[in-house]
């Protein structure tokens, strides 16, 4: 057992100590120390599921990209980055309050337990609803601000079609999240390294499905102009039965009023992402990016979120919001201690580097066996987008280590204000550099068939 919290009371009369109290509270499975070993074999099998189901959405992607209602409705591919990010700003934002709550003991009262729960599972139905409209208003406004034109009935379905995507996912993968926390309490496994892993392995297939799905069912009746108003107007209405739910905790209820500028901004930055997206795929023709952006974009966020969670974690059980650590006093921590240090949180940051190319490695063997002949990848683009993944993840790593600092420091918590930015951040930096890839590469095949004098490696 280790103690999480020491409540000591003293009692005087005038000036006289005439007793005093002393009441630990220790979390049920304890705070155990880890190693780099026990770190990975935690890690480890949840991240690669977790690649299973970003290659399955990788191909979903690669399917519904060609449907009517996309190939109409391009806004859709927009939505794309900023829907799937969803899971990240809040299913992850929600794994990790949870773990946090579990890892220091706030899961030992059965009320609380209860309370906090059905609070957190309400707070993201009214944050889905709102973001999921949001996205849909952002990925118009982007797109009219790139000279396309937009049309009445095809706004009508994208509006709805996000916020029912939105919605539905929520409540699923809220309810996932909630299992999983639970069942990892009751094993003595620490919830922060598997949590976010399970959310990523199906919270993008799942997204990318019910938006497709959706779309798809909406674009039959698009000349029935007062259905997508009933539609958004109905989760509107939801909206007060969920707060009523939050109001019986104080914690969520603070979350409501303060969380929304990180999950609002985050949805902006990957929405950035999905104008790459969109113009590589439309203008670019780079029809594998709906493969390869579920990917890179999943495990840079699967990562970033394990190792802000733990560092969050690790806050709420050595220190009290507004202090720093003396080991963490810098803001800006030098590169080398955040990744070469015998510190846990460097440890852990070792850990998740290490996943990098192998979890893209077995991505990119999945896709070859299972669209073998279909898709033509050669070595170079290889090369290029694992330099582009490990560089991803680095950035993210170190921009975690900095954030958590800076948002602890100001006593507001880590896992609602870091995890949103971190993967919009993510989604951002994925897009853009797997464009790169693709662009690099269809660079250096083009300066190899100008120029006859390059010769084609061969066998002697």
């Amino acid at each position: 057992m280790v103690i999480t919290q020491i409540n000591m009371e003293f009692r005087f009369r005038g000036k006289k100590l005439r007793g005093f109290s002393c009441e630990m509270i220790r979390a049920p499975t304890g705070f155990i120390p880890e190693t780099f070993g026990s770190i990975i074999c935690q890690v480890l099998f949840p991240f690669m599921f977790s690649i299973m189901g970003m290659v399955a959405a990788g191909l979903v992607a690669n399917k519904v990209q060609h449907w009517t209602v996309f190939v109409e409705i391009k806004e859709l591919l927009i939505l794309v980055p900023p829907l799937l990010g969803l899971k990240g700003n809040l299913e992850m934002t929600l794994a990790c309050r949870l773990s946090t709550a579990a890892n220091t003991g706030k899961f030992d009262d059965p009320q609380q337990q209860q309370t906090m729960i059905s609070s957190n599972l309400a707070l993201i139905q009214v944050q889905a609803t709102v973001v999921g409209l949001l996205a849909a208003v952002v990925a118009l406004t982007l797109e009219a601000i790139s000279g396309q034109k937009l049309e009445l009935s095809h706004i009508g379905v994208l509006c709805a079609s996000s916020m029912v995507t939105a919605f539905m996912a929520a409540m699923f993968l809220g309810i996932l999240m909630i299992c999983v926390v639970l069942g990892a309490q009751k094993m003595g496994i620490n919830p922060d390294n598997i949590s976010t892993p399970i959310a990523a392995m199906l919270g993008d297939f799942v997204s990318l499905c019910i938006l497709a799905g959706t779309s798809s069912i909406l674009y039959r009746y698009i000349d029935l102009y007062y259905l997508f108003p009933v539609i958004c107007f109905f989760f509107f209405s939801l909206i007060p039965i969920w707060i009523f739910i939050i109001k019986k905790s104080p914690t969520i209820t603070e979350v409501l009023k303060t969380g929304w500028f990180p999950i609002i901004t985050a949805m902006l930055i990957s929405s950035l992402g999905g104008l790459i997206f969109t113009k590589s795929i439309t203008e670019q023709k780079i029809n594998l990016m709906a493969v390869f952006t579920p990917v890179i974009n999943g495990v840079g966020g699967n990562l970033v979120s394990i190792q802000a969670s733990r560092i969050s974690t690790y806050l709420y059980s050595w220190s009290s919001p507004g202090v720093l650590p003396h080991n963490m006093r810098s803001f800006f921590p030098d590169p080398g201690s955040t990744f070469c240090s015998s510190e846990i949180n460097s440890v852990s940051a070792r850990v998740l580097l290490f996943l990098v190319i192998p979890g893209h490695l077995t991505f990119l063997s999945f896709i070859y066996m299972m669209e073998k002949g279909e898709m033509e990848i050669n070595l170079l683009f290889v090369v290029f987008y694992l330099v582009a993944s490990l560089t991803q993840v680095l950035i993210l790593l170190y921009l975690a280590e900095i954030m958590v600092r800076l948002v602890w420091r100001r006593s507001q918590d880590p896992d609602s204000h870091c995890i949103p930015y971190l993967t919009g951040m993510g989604d951002l930096l994925g897009t853009g550099l797997l464009s790169l890839c693709f662009l690099l590469d269809s660079f250096f095949i083009n300066l190899h068939l100008r120029n006859p004098n390059i010769v084609e490696p061969g066998p002697p």
